[in-house]
């Protein structure tokens, strides 16, 4: 087979195999909602989020306060708009956007 370059990473492109090799634990054994700290598994859950917010943020020179984990691009553009609305409401209630933005944005 010839060298395939990919380049529709719009939604989704290959992980590294550090990356599968670590997250596949947590996708057969411990796949626990995170946010459902009343059982010893969602407590687990919890844990390995947050150590990974921790090594994110040591990497990133920041505090795990600052960084948000959103489900994807929708929520996360849709975070950004409502901080940046909030932010700025006093200067008016339009926000000014290109037909070519994410559709996320446009709706």
């Amino acid at each position: 087979m010839k060298d395939m370059i990919y380049l529709d990473n719009n939604a989704t492109t290959r992980i590294l195999d550090e990356v599968w090799n670590t997250m596949t634990p947590y996708f057969i054994q411990n796949y626990a909602n995170a946010s459902s700290v009343y059982h010893q598994m969602g407590r687990e859950a919890n844990a390995a989020v947050q150590l990974a917010k921790a090594q994110i943020a040591e990497a990133l020179n920041c505090s795990p306060k600052e960084l948000f984990f959103n489900s994807g691009a929708t929520e996360s553009i849709n975070t950004v708009i409502c901080g940046i609305f909030d932010k700025y409401q006093s200067k008016g209630n339009h926000i000014i956007t290109v037909s070519t933005e994410h559709k996320a944005v446009l709706s």
